[in-house]
């Protein structure tokens, strides 16, 4: 299924919307046919009037992260709460993280101090209205250059 990335007048991203029917590349009307865009920009600017924060999910966590262990720069497998849960760490952005199955395992329920570990970069909830696009996990490498200047260029460095 196709799908193709929405931008307001203003080059903002929006959204992705997909093609429905699944009839392929080609989109067919009474006199002709046309080749289905990856990127279409409004005409008139829509106003969106509250901007939501963007959702908590794993794979808006390996968005953030770059798919890497905040620990030891592995690739990511799993997700670990910088203060554990059960000694009182809230399940948010400044608190979760993308781990690898090694270092998640081996730190367990202890705090980082207790360990000796530090982490490669803090975690913080992501801004910009790229991410309600990347936090999804299926961006195309031809939205980029539209993302970039909405906080793309975080996610994908």
């Amino acid at each position: 299924m196709s799908r193709t990335l929405v931008l307001n007048a203003t080059y903002e991203p929006l959204g992705v919307v997909s093609d429905r029917r699944d009839s392929g590349t080609i989109l067919h009307y009474a006199s002709g046919e046309v080749s289905l865009p990856s990127v279409i920009r409004l005409n008139k600017f829509v106003r969106i009037p509250y901007r939501h924060s963007v959702p908590l999910s794993r794979r808006a966590i390996f968005a953030r992260d770059g798919g890497l262990c905040v620990y030891c720069g592995k690739s990511a497998t799993s997700i670990d709460h910088v203060i554990p849960r059960s000694r009182g760490g809230g399940h948010n952005w400044e608190n979760v993280v993308a781990a690898c199955h090694r270092c998640n395992h081996a730190k367990a329920d202890k705090p980082l101090k207790e360990l000796g570990w530090r982490l490669r970069s803090l975690p913080r909830e992501p801004v910009g209205a790229a991410w309600r696009i990347l936090g999804t996990g299926r961006t195309e490498s031809r939205w980029l250059p539209y993302l970039e200047p909405f906080g793309a260029a975080a996610a994908t460095a």
